[in-house]
């Protein structure tokens, strides 16, 4: 493992569809020098080379994006957690700026948590706050359980396991289906299985779901942009590895690090909802209720970023 070359976030240019962001092959290097400014790096990992980003000040905070998201979901909380955090966000391997070496491999829960221990290593050496959303929830459950050592506290929003749903509950089968209809019929016919059995159609609360501002507006529809590009490695690789990982709840609730489970406000009905309520349920404590829907940071960041910071120093503080 080694960090490769650091320069200032405001000097990499956005990838169109379909192109990497390369680190450049100078000698560009600028460390992290005041609240709010970010600085970006590349780490090569055993499969992959990571893209992530640092800013911010403060007790170490990583941010793990859904499994079509990126570092960029979380441009809207992070000028509202930096002077709280040194924030640490990351395009999980294959996704976006995030290139693997073998992309024709599904990617386990357990190799992007050592991803995300390979990042925290590179920019530090106390255990880290995380948050984790939807896929990203996956990854910070298997964190925490695996390599606790590495976790001050954690928050684990959505978690689609779907192992966790009762017996009989047919969307415990939905992804895998949603996988194999990929593999026959492509990105198209996939999403339709995803949104109808995930419930992202007709379940929850529109009205909860409007972005707080015209600014978030924008960044939910540069998202959506974003996803697109991402869909054929998710379907190919990522949905359904990610949906049959069942959470360690023996281990969560043996270990030391504190953890809370994050519901949105506005997907009540929804399969990743459920299954936080199911997570919630077998780790013993209350689900915490987030602003907006299964992307509530991207659509709700004030409160978002509010309850989130709350509910971390309530964890550790």
């Amino acid at each position: 493992m080694r960090a490769v070359e650091q320069v200032p976030a405001d000097r990499v240019r956005t990838p169109g569809p379909g192109r990497e962001t390369r680190p450049r092959t100078g000698t560009d290097h600028e460390p992290l020098r005041s609240e709010g400014r970010r600085a970006v790096s590349w780490l090569d990992v055993p499969g992959a080379r990571l893209y992530y980003e640092t800013s911010g000040s403060g007790p170490l905070l990583l941010l793990i994006a859904g499994g079509t998201d990126d570092a960029r979901d979380f441009a809207g909380v992070a000028p509202l957690l930096a002077p709280h955090f040194t924030l640490v966000v990351y395009d999980c391997r294959g996704v976006s700026r995030s290139s693997a070496t073998r992309p024709e491999h599904d990617v386990p829960i357990p190799t992007q948590a050592d991803d995300a221990r390979r990042i925290l290593q590179a920019v530090g050496t106390e255990p880290a706050y995380v948050f984790g959303s939807s896929s990203g929830a996956q990854t910070g459950l298997a964190l925490a359980a695996c390599h606790p050592e590495h976790v001050r506290a954690l928050v684990a929003h959505e978690p689609p396991a779907v192992g966790l749903l009762p017996d009989g509950d047919p969307r415990r089968t939905v992804l895998g289906k949603v996988r194999d209809r990929y593999r026959r019929e492509g990105v198209g016919a996939a999403m339709e299985t995803f949104v109808a059995g995930t419930g992202l159609r007709g379940a929850g609360d529109p009205g909860k779901q409007v972005p707080e501002s015209p600014e978030a507006a924008v960044r939910t529809r540069e998202r959506l942009e974003r996803v697109e590009r991402n869909l054929d490695f998710f379907l190919a690789h990522i949905v359904l590895p990610t949906a049959t990982y069942l959470p360690d709840t023996t281990a969560l609730r043996s270990c030391r690090v504190p953890v809370a489970v994050g519901a949105g406000a506005a997907s009540e009905g929804q399969l990743a909802h459920d299954t936080a309520l199911a997570l919630a349920r077998d780790l013993v404590t209350k689900p915490v209720l987030f602003a907006g829907g299964h992307t509530g940071f991207v659509t709700h960041p004030t409160s978002f970023a509010a309850t989130l910071r709350a509910t971390l120093r309530g964890l550790a503080p």
